[in-house]
């Protein structure tokens, strides 16, 4: 396909440039695309009160703005989620902070929350006819003094754009950020939004992202406290801070989050002490290091009711997506997945 062959030259740019180029491309070919292929009934799921015509999702940090989720929902993904949008506008952390690590299938970066606000989100979002399911992940300014209340204007900001919102605690570039991950400050921050969603007659579903990198201590008082909260959901899981000791690439010591092939195993893992932990109430979305139709597959048999993809995307191009759902219907037939919230 011409958008392989595409994906192939962008790669040959620096990281950031790339995904700059990227976006910039899809917005402008967006109205050409044509529409995704009808897909086959055996990957409908059923989830948060949706229904998603095949499990596979475009995690986000991809389109941080909510620039192109039309043109990505074109190239066969179930949903897309937009973010992570903080209510100001961001910077980010200084450049350069994207990094490959091609011969680890890998990508660590220290983006920071970099976005134009949850305003230019919205008026955006404004002129979007819904065609898809759209998710949008939200968090707080670095600079924030009550990043609760930050989390909630983004919620009742963008809220009702949204077929369900994602309240990123877990990104390793914002300092302080994953200490929201605590028990007592998780519980006030999932009261406020859950509160807040009843004042405003809302109806959103909401999910919670989580790191990989956590003990079973901490895994215990997340499930406790998500239990109890009302919330619909997780998503298992953010980038890691962990630097196996496997990493070929010279840029394995960059600082950041690590994502790709290397977090598909840590991240699964904990994926499956979730879903122990929560039970089969919760929606769970299984995200790391997903680069196959095998890869979601293990992900789905370990819990999860979707997943979602970004590195593979970078360095697979778009056509992935189209050979992951081929897959997973192949070892679907030789190891059927549990059919907790699946049609």
């Amino acid at each position: 396909m011409l958008v392989d062959i595409m994906a192939r030259m962008l790669r040959r740019l620096p990281a950031e440039a790339a995904h700059r180029a990227t976006i910039g491309l899809a917005r402008s070919f967006a109205p050409v695309l044509p529409k995704a292929a009808t897909d086959d009934p055996l990957l409908a799921v059923e989830a948060l009160g949706l229904r998603f015509p095949n499990p596979f999702g475009l995690a986000a940090g991809f389109d941080k703005d909510a620039e192109v989720p039309d043109a990505m929902l074109k190239f066969g993904f179930g949903f897309v989620e937009c973010g992570t949008i903080t209510p100001r506008p961001q910077a980010g952390n200084p450049k350069p902070r994207l990094f490959r690590l091609a011969e680890d299938g890998a990508v660590i970066n220290r983006m920071g929350f970099n976005n134009g606000g949850m305003e230019e989100a919205a008026r955006r979002l404004e002129r979007r006819k819904r065609r898809g399911i759209l998710g949008i992940n939200i968090g707080a300014n670095k600079g924030s003094e009550d990043r609760i209340a930050d989390y909630a204007l983004c919620f009742k900001r963008l809220a009702p754009f949204a077929d369900y919102m994602t309240v990123n605690v877990s990104s390793p570039n914002t300092p302080g950020l994953r200490g929201l991950q605590n028990r007592d400050e998780l519980e006030r921050l999932l009261s406020t939004l859950t509160e807040l969603r009843a004042r405003e007659g809302l109806r959103t579903p909401l999910l919670l992202k989580i790191a990989p990198d956590l003990d079973g201590a901490a895994m215990d008082g997340i499930a406790q406290v998500v239990g109890a909260s009302g919330i619909e959901g997780l998503i298992v899981s953010n980038t890691t801070i962990a630097r196996p000791a496997t990493l070929k690439s010279a840029n394995a010591k960059e600082q950041g989050g690590l994502s790709g092939a290397p977090l598909l195993e840590p991240s699964t893992l904990v994926l499956k002490e979730m879903r122990a932990r929560v039970g089969e109430r919760l929606v769970i979305i299984g995200a790391g290091g997903i680069a196959s139709g095998a890869d979601a597959h293990a992900k789905l048999r370990a819990g999860a009711d979707l997943v979602q993809l970004y590195t593979a995307l970078a360095y697979r191009g778009p056509g992935l997506v189209r050979r992951m759902k081929s897959e997973l219907i192949a070892l679907s037939a030789q190891a059927p997945i549990a059919a907790r919230n699946r049609t």
